[in-house]
């Protein structure tokens, strides 16, 4: 290593240091389980090689970390708050202690993510594992957003990141760009007006794609709602200003209006079912949308895709948000306040 290179790691050490005060051992209970299930890679598993899934309301037992230690980074994930969780965690409980050792666990979570992105600006659902689905550029349960709004929090030093080794803060920031772009790119164009987004896409191709046998390649209501909150964040430009409008117009013109997405109970069986009701208070979306021509679709796991929702199986009908009303905020409350904040027409 070069000197003016050895000096320069040495002052960013120096100063990462002096900005954290002196280390401190007190703890915090859930940033403690937190660092025993942390995998080799930096990221966190949603469940361990015996598929049971990461609780941290339960106690670590002996049985529990040797199941910890049988769970290899094929199980590193962005999927159900998977490391994003953990890394706010951490950061939150090192704001609250000075424990040298959550702040440490929670930079090895974002050189993860780091690691993760695509040169394209997407994200996966998990990495390094890329079989089935799993590389598939992934905004499904807000995998790709949760990534990127810890690194914009990296970037802009917000909310406990601020102490944060400063060698992160120019790679967090080309990483936001990198994704920024990529959300623009794959927001679906329909007869060359620009609508919401899908759920999941090829990674190479950028185009929408299908995952389980139950989530087809369509429009995806619930997380073009939180895309779309990410980009209300950023400073506005034409093509982010276009993204927003086009979107909120599209949640405008495909409402489900009259309806509510209830559980009832079958008044012969006695079994609860979900059900579409009708109400004239209520106004609602579907989870999903054709891509072409914006019809509700429903997946099911026998890889049919139905345009009715009584055709839906039994377990899939009542296994699914199949309906909510995700936008309703959004439009009422949230647009509102950005285009006045931005002072826009």
């Amino acid at each position: 290593m070069r000197k003016t290179a050895i000096l320069s790691f040495i002052a960013v050490s120096v100063f990462h240091h002096h900005c954290i005060g002196h280390p401190s051992t007190s703890k915090d209970s859930l940033a403690e389980k937190m660092l025993q299930y942390q995998l080799s890679n930096g990221a966190w598993p949603k469940q361990l090689a015996d598929k049971s899934v990461v609780d941290y309301k339960l106690p670590i037992t002996k049985e529990i970390l040797q199941k910890i230690k049988k769970t290899a980074i094929d199980h590193a994930t962005l999927d159900n708050n998977a490391t994003s969780r953990e890394i706010n965690g951490l950061i939150k409980a090192f704001k609250e202690t000075k424990n040298p050792a959550y702040l440490t666990a929670a930079e090895k979570g974002i050189s993860y993510i780091l690691s993760a992105q695509y040169e394209n600006g997407g994200f996966p659902q998990y990495y390094p594992n890329k079989s089935l689905y799993r590389a598939q550029i992934t905004y499904n349960d807000n995998a790709m957003i949760n990534a990127l709004l810890v690194l914009y929090k990296v970037a802009n030093k917000q909310e406990g990141f601020e102490y944060v080794n400063p060698m992160f803060v120019s790679k967090a920031q080309t990483a936001v760009e990198k994704g920024i772009a990529c959300v623009l790119k794959t927001q679906v164009i329909q007869d060359g007006k620009r609508g919401i987004w899908a759920a999941q896409y090829d990674q190479n191709t950028l185009m929408p794609a299908q995952a389980r046998k139950f989530e087809p390649a369509s429009l995806s209501t619930s997380e073009s709602v939180a895309i779309v909150r990410f980009l209300m964040m950023q400073p506005v430009t034409p093509m982010i200003q276009s993204a927003i409008d086009s979107a909120i117009q599209w949640f405008q013109q495909n409402d489900i209006e009259s309806y509510r997405f209830d559980r009832m109970q079958d008044k012969l069986t006695g079994k609860y079912e979900r059900r579409l009701v009708a109400d004239s208070s209520s106004t609602i979306w579907a989870r999903f949308y054709d891509l072409v021509d914006n019809r509700p679709l429903f997946g099911d796991r026998d890889d049919t895709v139905k345009y009715n929702f009584e055709e839906v199986s039994e377990e899939r009908r009542n296994g699914y948000a199949w309906f909510g009303n995700w936008p309703e905020k959004l439009i009422e409350k949230d647009f509102p306040k950005w285009k006045k904040q931005h002072k826009i027409q």
